[in-house]
């Protein structure tokens, strides 16, 4: 994998905001057709599942030679050709989107502050970011979006979806959530320029955690300076006696992120595997040696995905510490982003990723060791009982007091 992340940055994010590195460059193609045929022949190369949705991918080679005639008619094209994968994941981005996206990977874009996902063909809110106007507004992990200023969201891809709702600050867009159990509302959110912060200390309202206890937010894994934050957290606090690492809501970052964090706290063992499209299994490893022996809490829910997953099915298959909380979103595919022409790009699912032991989450997700389900009567009374299980947890397993239950 190290030798892999050498040739190119791998794309882990997920949704709204797109994480990860830009180095693959594929800058050859001058033409629109040219264009259209640069993108046929990566995926034709690199593409995870050979049999391309099971069809006869060589038929969309020249499927569109007398049609294309501008960048505008080869990214329609390119769009249909990869539409038949049937894989979210793998999107071309014209070049307004890429731009969307680097800007996400700088640390901050102009919209309200949310990440989103299509699952079953719906347009979700896989989680809030922290202290934006989405938050602020109330929207919550698993709510469905069933329209955007007045626009249905049947059929719609997330980058189109995406470009709906950002836009340019003091702005706003309207909303029509559905809750499960509950009838749709309609939100309407002023946007404004969102910093993208990964790592915080910042303990919730109304938690009192104990002094002993140090308390770790990862709202993402995108952040070059993630893995160092997190380092910097636990040289510098030596006396306590026990960590949680808050993952809620995350919904993933950069591969190098997830295993230089799970670095810090397994003394040698499996972080994460790679599969690739011909089968070739490739395992990176922990170093001998840890940042910290300290027990270890993870909270994750149902919008922790990709990176976090990786994490957190390192920390759980190596038994290193426990995660509380809800089964996680179940994303187990790994993307690689490349550079086109005239400012595009496109994302590839290039490899499938296992647990330690070897377990495929796709669509599955990492079980928690507790199950806390944190409910909207919870929510609203401010009342974290996740957090409070997780700091109980820590106690127990820092003076030995914890009982595994199956």
């Amino acid at each position: 994998m190290r030798k892999l992340m050498k040739k190119s940055i791998i794309f882990m994010g997920v949704f709204l905001l797109l994480f990860g590195w830009v180095i693959r460059s594929n800058v050859h193609a001058s033409t629109p057709i040219e264009l259209y045929d640069n993108v046929w022949r990566l995926i034709n190369s690199k593409y995870v599942d050979q049999t391309n949705n099971e069809q006869d991918w060589s038929k969309w080679r020249h499927k569109y030679d007398n049609v294309i005639k501008t960048d505008e008619d080869a990214y329609v094209a390119i769009d249909t050709m990869i539409a038949s994968l049937n894989d979210p994941y793998t999107k071309f981005l014209d070049p307004k989107e890429f731009a969307d996206e680097t800007s996400s990977i700088k640390g901050s874009l102009k919209g309200i502050g949310i990440q989103i996902g299509v699952q079953d063909g719906k347009l979700m809110v896989i989680a809030p970011i922290e202290d934006t106007p989405a938050e602020k507004a109330g929207l919550l992990a698993g709510d469905e979006i069933l329209s955007i200023d007045g626009k249905s969201t049947k059929g719609i891809t997330v980058d189109k979806a995406a470009d709906q709702i950002r836009g340019e600050e003091g702005t706003s867009v309207t909303l029509v959530v559905k809750r499960k159990d509950s009838e749709p509302k309609s939100y309407t959110i002023t946007r404004k320029e969102i910093e993208i912060k990964s790592v915080s200390q910042k303990v919730p309202e109304n938690i009192k955690m104990p002094k002993d206890i140090e308390y770790i937010r990862l709202s993402s894994f995108i952040s070059r300076n993630a893995s160092k934050e997190v380092s910097d957290i636990l040289t510098n606090n030596p006396d306590k006696k026990a960590i949680i690492i808050d993952l809620r809501s995350n919904p993933g970052g950069l591969l190098t992120n997830a295993i230089y964090i799970s670095d810090m706290f397994l003394n040698g063992g499996s972080i994460v595997s790679t599969v690739d499209r011909d089968g070739y299994k490739d395992t990176t490893k922990a170093s001998r040696g840890v940042l910290t022996t300290k027990p270890v809490v993870v909270l994750v829910d149902k919008g922790s995905a990709s990176a976090s997953e990786i994490f957190s099915g390192a920390i759980k298959d190596n038994k290193r510490g426990i995660i509380v909380g809800t089964q996680s979103f179940g994303k187990g595919l790994v993307q690689e982003i490349n550079r086109l022409p005239n400012g595009a790009g496109v994302n590839i699912t290039i490899q499938k990723y296992l647990t330690p032991s070897g377990t495929d989450i796709h669509k599955k997700g990492i079980t928690p060791d507790v199950l806390v389900e944190l409910t909207e009567e919870n929510v609203k009374n401010k009342d974290d009982v996740q957090l409070k299980k997780a700091i109980e947890v820590a106690q127990q397993l820092s003076n030995g007091t914890y009982v595994v239950t199956k």
